[in-house]
């Protein structure tokens, strides 16, 4: 594999070629109109436009990245995240032009696509599931009967789901109609598949996912856990691996299921199985997501393993060159998503121009990010900015170096999630543990990062005149009375 196609924008884009670079592969990147002057477009050693600003006439154009791969005589397509990173028809797509996908096979991707067809796959490898039902729903009355059988409140899914979308919890059973019917529609909507599901809701649930890498010779290992509770609309903001709350026995467990999962489907490369954990460390088999993740640097932190890396040789036919045994748990690490959001404005997308951008750097701090200092957030993508990540020898140490880090993230022109990040850095229910999903419900308020800001730039302020004074006071110059000293 001499040259890899990277079917993506931003930092994971550059993420990858940076990869790619060290492993003496050249790279080629796509890009639309409006990221001419990207830095992953600059950084690969080819690119080409793929067309206009909105991804469904750039970036989602499948045949059209293939025919442009085929013409650079590509070997290889790195899909990302995101975009076409589990579309089986892509890749069933990209496999018969001759080239090879840097990821799991079609087959994995349709079976774990559906979270129904995923569930029925692992249901005969007696993984925990969450209560409910076994198949798609859409009559109300059969419903009715399941949420009787296993109790309120329920959570109506979407089968080809994701990010929250076609999800909805009902109290009781007066509710469930109204919500069914809201689910299908979005779920419809969003993914063009009306199918949904209903399932026991767990009420102080922690979303823990395990990494797996498998290749094809019938090598499956995982990489350990990360703890991904602290959401906002269902999406993950920060990430720390490992989790805190979980005993090496549940760790053992949770990781050889998630092996079990990956076998269940003939898993190769790089996928992430996510459960739901309760207060009692009971855990349920959520969804296996058959890409590489965005939260994927705890894990290299973690473990010293470089994800894209395996990714690249699984593809290319090579055995994995560890097994379960030589891992090990190295280090702690925590990662923020810096997204062009506004906290005080329910996290709604805020766009402009970077007049600022500074990332911080030193000891134990990692930035994947895609912009430079200049550039403007284009209203047509993931407003994420970059991925701040901070490893240290134990927890408390990871934490004050991504403290650090924010506060030296210098960003203007925007709004970015990283006042959130320190609220949460700084909140006693994550120091302490003891925290779920329900984070940002239960404890963030514009007010409470209003507070936040203003403690903040009130010691600054102090800081700032101490100093100022300290530093009046050593360069005035004692006049000694009757001397003469610049005349000399």
């Amino acid at each position: 594999m001499k040259k890899i196609l990277v079917a993506n924008r931003g930092e994971i884009a550059l993420r990858v070629m940076r990869t790619a670079r060290q492993m003496g592969i050249k790279t080629v990147a796509i890009y639309s109109e409006v990221d001419r002057r990207s830095p992953h477009v600059l950084f690969a050693d080819e690119a080409v436009c793929i067309g206009p600003p909105p991804s469904n006439q750039s970036y989602l154009l499948g045949n059209k990245i293939i025919e442009h791969a085929k013409a650079l005589g590509v070997d290889g397509i790195h899909p990302g995240y995101g975009f076409l990173s589990e579309n089986a028809a892509f890749a069933r797509a990209v496999t018969d032009a001759g080239i090879r996908f840097i990821g799991p096979s079609p087959h994995s991707i349709e079976v774990m696509g559906s979270k129904l067809a995923a569930k029925d796959a692992v249901r005969h490898f007696n993984i925990p599931m969450v209560p409910g039902t076994d198949g798609a729903i859409d009559n109300v009355e059969e419903a009715i009967k399941v949420g009787r059988e296993v109790g309120y409140p329920l959570l109506v899914k979407a089968s080809a789901g994701g990010g929250g979308k076609g999800m909805r919890i009902v109290e009781n059973e007066g509710e469930l109609a109204s919500q069914m019917e809201r689910a299908i529609s979005e779920a419809q909507s969003a993914f063009g598949d009306g199918s949904v599901f209903i399932e026991k809701y767990i009420g102080s649930p922690r979303h823990i996912e395990i990494q797996v890498l498998a290749d094809s010779f019938g090598n499956t290992v995982h990489l350990f856990e990360r703890e991904c509770s602290v959401q906002r609309r269902h999406q993950k903001v920060v990430e720390e691996a490992p989790s805190s709350i979980l005993t090496p026995q549940v760790r053992a467990a949770m990781g050889a299921d998630a092996v079990k999962v990956a076998q269940a489907c003939q898993y190769t490369g790089a996928g992430t199985v996510e459960f739901l954990v309760d207060e009692h460390l009971n855990y349920y088999f959520l969804e296996m997501n058959t890409r590489l993740q965005v939260e994927h640097p705890v894990t290299e932190m973690i473990t010293g393993i470089d994800l894209v890396e395996q990714q690249i040789r699984v593809a290319r036919g090579e055995k994995l060159a560890f097994s379960q045994e030589d891992l090990s748990i190295n280090c702690h690490a925590v990662e923020l998503r810096v997204y062009a959001e506004d906290p005080l404005n329910d996290f709604l997308p805020s766009i402009g121009k970077l007049t600022t951008y500074r990332p911080p750097s030193g000891e134990g701090i990692r930035v994947d990010d895609g912009f430079v200092e200049g550039m403007d957030i284009p209203i047509y993508y993931d407003p994420m900015l970059a991925k701040l990540v901070a490893f240290g020898k134990d927890r408390p140490e990871a934490i004050r170096r991504l403290l650090a880090a924010i506060k030296n993230y210098e960003i203007e022109g925007v709004a970015t999630t990283l006042p959130f990040g320190r609220f949460v850095l700084e909140h006693e229910a994550f120091i302490s543990g003891k925290f779920d999903t329900h984070f940002v419900k239960n404890y963030f308020t514009k007010e409470a990062l209003i507070v936040g800001e203003k403690d903040e730039s009130e010691v600054a302020a102090a800081l700032a005149l101490r100093l100022f004074l300290e530093e009046k006071g050593r360069l005035e110059v004692p006049m000694a009375e009757g001397s003469n000293w610049w005349k000399q």
